[in-house]
């Protein structure tokens, strides 16, 4: 297991998961968010080859509809 922050919590959770399966993991949908990865916006493109390290730090902002 790695400990990684997630929105300024310690968050456990298997290792080698891709940003994908750990946004379902947290049960988040991945077209619903924008991820900061290490003080760094991550884009979309790069999700599916990036892989969580023990100590990342991440901000996962929920994408709000409406008016």
């Amino acid at each position: 297991m790695i400990t990684l922050q997630v929105n300024g919590d310690d968050r456990i959770c298997e290792p080698n998961l891709t940003m994908i399966e750990l946004l379902k993991y947290l049960g988040l949908n991945p077209r619903l968010v924008a991820v900061e990865y290490n003080g760094e916006i991550l884009h979309r493109q790069l999700w599916e080859n990036t892989i969580i390290q023990n100590s990342d730090r991440l901000e996962i902002v929920t994408i709000v509809g409406g008016g």
